[in-house]
């Protein structure tokens, strides 16, 4: 989740305007950029215990960097984040420490912000007594055991979620993801895109499983972050059927978002609650007795798309949002993978004529087989692990096309599609022979 951006209080007169804010992130080749976000879960190296926000923990960490020159994010007179240049530090509600990159334009530059990111980490950490793991569910603490950031959003969401799924808790306090934002060139390219990315992200979620444990022990699932995902909120999350629909574009998007229930808005700093209402009710102002009589603005709308939590999220660029958090080796090869498929001509063609028979049912069907099962699931009789081979080769083509060495930064996938073995499997080979069921053990390995 990104920190809060700059309000916009241009009134929304009509629904063009959603559309239109959609369509403001088009842009030409030369300006795709790639950016990636990677989450991690803080431990204090005495007990492995989750580090709280204060004393000696989460806002230390951000307080520490500052000294990188990253400027603090301040909420109610807390510091939730931190900014330099295009790129921002954030908190997830459990503590996970997230790095919003800026916009790149090589998968080297992505490899080298993740690794100084990840230095400047280590050496706030490391006098504080603390450490991070990029894993994706927290493998030992339980819910209640998980501290709560002090950032007005999720105290509201920290309600509203056990109304609407099972999980959402848990997502927020104990999974941490990778994710990837791409360019689309205009509606017709952001379509293409969308669609490619929003069927093959089953198979970037088992590629990248990397959560098999939770509460001291193996869960039954190679990836408990996607399981957590299929139980979260069904009216925000997971692939919608519209983006299939012939005639679908910004407006079709905007149209769906609208009726997406919203969380808050927010004026002059205050929260205001807002959960369950869909943003049409507020936009028709049919909910001005619970938000204090307030109008819809633009800088509302643009927050409201922050909530919508798809398999793949369109803003004014797509957000992969599929694959675990795992080894910095792993944080480069996500965003290879997509730029190897999407930001290639042929590789984009290659990938939607590979996809372009599986339903919407097939996908949804895959998705949920997907955590338990990895590169073993199946769609349209073949298994994952075998069109992977496929969708690998199309992304290596992908690369090189683009001249400048890339391709590289795929070969940690490679070895997973050869053998089908996952960060996850190797884990739970790791638990049951050198770790000995000890599933603590973790941590010192996956540091990073």
């Amino acid at each position: 989740m990104s920190n809060p951006g700059e309000s916009d209080p241009t009134p929304i007169t009509s629904a063009r305007q959603l559309a239109g804010w959609f369509a403001a992130g088009s842009k030409q080749r030369a300006q795709w950029r790639i950016g990636t976000e990677h989450e991690k879960f803080g431990f204090r190296r005495d007990d492995l215990s989750p580090p709280p926000y204060e004393p000696g923990g989460i806002r230390a960490m951000l307080e520490g960097l500052t000294a990188f020159g990253w400027e603090p994010i301040l909420d109610r007179g807390n510091p939730i984040g931190l900014k330099r240049g295009e790129a921002s530090v954030s908190l997830e509600p459990g503590g996970q420490f997230e790095l919003s990159g800026a916009p790149l334009a090589t998968l080297h530059e992505v490899r080298d912000e993740i690794a100084d990111h990840l230095r400047e980490v280590r050496e706030v950490a490391g006098p504080l007594g603390l450490g991070f793991a990029p894993l994706g569910f927290h493998p030992l603490a339980t819910r209640e055991q998980m501290p709560w950031m002090p950032k007005g959003r999720y105290a509201i969401m920290r309600e509203y979620m056990p109304r609407v799924g099972h999980m959402g808790l848990d997502m927020m306090l104990r999974t941490c993801t990778v994710q990837v934002n791409l360019d689309f060139g205009d509606e017709a390219d952001m379509v293409e895109k969308l669609r490619v990315s929003l069927a093959l992200q089953p198979l970037a979620t088992a590629l990248f499983a990397n959560s098999p444990f939770a509460e001291g022990k193996p869960n039954g699932y190679r990836t408990l972050r996607g399981k957590v995902w299929t139980d979260t909120d069904p009216d925000r999350t997971g692939i919608p059927a519209v983006a299939f629909e012939d005639g679908f574009g910004f407006e079709r998007f905007a149209d769906w978002v609208l009726d997406v229930p919203m969380y808050f808005i927010m004026r002059e700093g205050r929260w205001i609650d807002a959960a369950g209402i869909p943003f049409r009710a507020f936009l028709e102002g049919k909910a001005a007795d619970r938000l204090d009589g307030e109008t819809a603005t633009m800088g509302d709308w643009a927050d409201h798309v922050t909530t919508v939590f798809t398999d793949v999220r369109v803003k004014r660029f797509l957000e992969m949002r599929g694959a675990d958090a795992g080894a910095p080796v792993y944080l480069t090869a996500l965003p290879a993978f997509w730029v190897g498929l999407l930001y290639d001509d042929a590789a984009q063609k290659a990938a939607r004529a590979l996809t372009k028979g599986w339903s919407v049912d097939e996908l949804r069907a895959l998705r949920d087989m997907v955590p338990a099962q990895a590169l073993q699931a199946t769609i349209g009789g073949r298994r994952l692990q075998d069109v992977a081979r496929d969708v690998l080769a199309i992304a290596r083509d992908g690369l090189k096309a683009r001249g400048l060495g890339e391709e590289i930064h795929l070969d940690p996938i490679d070895a997973i599609v050869a053998t089908g073995q996952t960060q996850a499997d190797r884990w739970l080979e790791r638990h049951a022979t050198a770790w000995g069921g000890d599933v603590s053990k973790i941590f010192a390995e996956a540091a990073a």
